[in-house]
């Protein structure tokens, strides 16, 4: 298991958080996807295998956010 942490710009409430959250979770290698809104950033558990950081930035710039 691996973990990455990575900013989110545009999170504001528990609407955006849930939105980033299913998003990465609906990738088959992640495990866990934790939104800090305080901080604004997302913490990814997930199995090593073909998934990738891009992949993650794919996922959040399709639920409507930006990784910074």
């Amino acid at each position: 298991m691996a973990e990455m942490r990575l900013k989110v710009n545009g999170m504001t409430c528990n609407h955006c958080k849930m939105a980033v959250e299913e998003a990465l979770k609906n990738l088959p290698s992640v495990l866990e996807a934790d939104v800090n809104l305080e901080k604004g950033e997302v913490r990814i558990s997930y199995t090593v295998s073909d998934t990738n950081k891009i992949q993650f930035i794919e996922a959040i710039d399709e639920a409507g956010f930006n990784v910074v």
